[in-house]
């Protein structure tokens, strides 16, 4: 398996409101299944992995996370066993979760645990116990994050993308924002849209950049990790009808609502030249398009280009 990518990701111009130009840059058509940031986050780690001879991959995350997802088919490429503790009881319905059925179909274990144990990740008892019964393992954060994902996510962005003065990313765990501050020109701005509520996050990201050309913009979590509202699906159905361009209701939606929402009510304060990044995402829609398929009301259009 080769892990330098050198096909060009082609920038597409999206819109223009208010004499603001909207770029988006699809970092979503990488690969069918580990597109977008997860491939940057996870290119170097598994070099490392393969240079170094570690015989499993462990990692953690949600029961519809892109992280995990994208984690089980890189495992499954490069013939490494994995290992996915998943926070909650989603286990129980295996086979009603599209992320986690694909995760077990590509040979990841998944491991259950509960809440409280999940919040203590690698420093839970039973964490403990799997990594000492599996000395071999090499350990990947929630999320993807750490140093060699930020060096991954460094080459998002490239020379012909300085022409525009705002970089705007959605936001988990920091990682792909850090990497793509510490690449920018500094009189770039960078601007962040937290998908979850994290009070932290500002002082996690600034333990990763030294640089100060960056805002969070948090008034588009739209409540919390994996909430959204029915204006939000409207909206992405908007974009994946006139465009053509897939979002999911996770990070990129919430993104791109409040770049819309801030323009249309002139509240927008940072450049005009706008270039958005899809960090990819989409497998995430099907778990979303169930729960709203329980609950009656719109699910997300899934063009057929997909």
């Amino acid at each position: 398996m080769k892990f330098d990518f050198s096909h060009e990701i082609p920038n597409q111009l999206l819109a223009k409101i208010n004499d603001i130009s909207i770029t988006i840059k699809r970092e979503d058509l990488i690969d069918e299944y580990y597109s977008g940031n997860k491939f940057r986050k996870l290119k170097y780690n598994i070099k490392n992995i393969r240079d170094k001879g570690f015989s499993r991959l462990v990692t953690f995350g949600g029961a519809y996370s892109n992280h995990l997802y994208a984690t089980a088919i890189f495992g499954k490429k490069i013939n490494i066993k994995t290992t996915g503790f998943v926070r909650g009881n989603e286990l129980v319905s295996l086979e009603k979760n599209s992320t986690l059925h694909f995760c077990n179909s590509k040979g990841m274990k998944l491991v259950y645990l509960n809440r409280s144990s999940y919040k203590l990740k690698e420093f839970s008892e039973e964490v403990k116990m799997y990594l000492i019964r599996n000395p071999n393992s090499y350990l990947i954060p929630e999320g993807g994050t750490n140093s060699l994902a930020i060096q991954g996510c460094k080459e998002i962005l490239t020379k012909k993308d300085s022409e525009y003065n705002t970089i705007c990313c959605a936001v988990g765990t920091g990682g792909t924002i850090s990497g793509i501050i510490e690449s920018s020109n500094l009189n770039q701005h960078i601007i962040g849209f937290p998908a979850l509520k994290n009070e932290a996050l500002y002082d996690v990201i600034s333990k990763m950049t030294t640089r100060c050309n960056w805002t969070l913009e948090k008034r588009y979590s739209f409540g919390g990790y994996g909430k959204f509202t029915s204006e939000l699906i409207d909206f992405i159905n908007k974009i994946s009808i006139n465009y053509k361009i897939l979002l999911d209701p996770i990070y990129t939606g919430k993104m791109l609502f409040g770049i819309f929402d801030l323009i249309k009510k002139n509240k927008w304060k940072w450049g005009k030249n706008i270039l958005v990044i899809h960090t990819g995402g989409q497998q995430g829609i099907n778990g979303v398009n169930q729960k709203l398929l329980l609950k009656k009301k719109p699910q997300i259009i899934i063009p057929k280009i997909f």
